[in-house]
């Protein structure tokens, strides 16, 4: 029998996969691919509450799921991303050009926290990411990288899936093979509501 974690930490195997969507939104994934270097992520839950008022109370309320926001630090943006979701062009002598006339992809983004008995690996199905910032500094006594920050937006596929989550009865080729592809829901009955692209 497996054991729950109890708790999580650290931050590894983030990935992207770019997603393209059809005319009748479903949605399809290229492969994964590594961004390696992550330092943080910090995603807020997106949504408002309300509720209805009836027999002098609270008679229904409900709480809307728009995603989530927030922000994932690595060492660097990767080339690769740079030029597949985020459009930058790589000229013939190999610079990156940014242009504004251009939007970004959307993808999918795989990672992982550690836990106490396994690791939790997490995917969120529609994510764009704003262009990072600028900025470094002189260096003085000692060299401390600084970072890049994606501001990432998530929200929901055709489906109505936003993320998902490994858990303590996820099968064992599910979870091995969670970076090798992009994860979509299988009903318990066994009739697919998705399936791996």
């Amino acid at each position: 029998m497996k054991t729950a974690n109890k708790v999580k930490f650290g931050l590894k195997n983030c990935h992207y996969a770019k997603a393209t969507f059809a005319a009748d939104g479903s949605v399809t994934y290229t492969k994964p691919v590594p961004i390696p270097g992550a330092v943080n992520l910090s995603l807020d839950a997106e949504g408002e509450s309300d509720s209805f008022y009836a027999d002098d109370g609270v008679y229904y309320s409900i709480a809307a799921n728009n995603g989530y926001k927030g922000d994932l630090e690595i060492a660097i943006v990767p080339e690769s991303f740079s030029t597949e979701i985020m459009h930058e062009e790589e000229d013939a002598n190999g610079v990156f050009v940014e242009n504004k006339e251009v939007e970004p992809e959307h993808f999918a983004l795989l990672f992982e926290f550690s836990g106490d008995q396994r690791k939790i690996r997490h995917c969120l199905y529609n994510c764009t990411a704003s262009r990072t910032g600028i900025s470094s500094g002189t260096i003085e006594n000692s060299k401390e990288p600084k970072t890049d920050k994606l501001t990432l937006v998530a929200t929901s596929i055709n489906g109505g899936y936003v993320k998902a989550k490994t858990g303590t009865n996820t099968a064992d080729a599910t979870y091995e093979g969670w970076f090798a592809n992009v994860y979509m829901p299988t009903a318990k009955s066994g009739n697919s509501t998705g399936s791996k692209t």
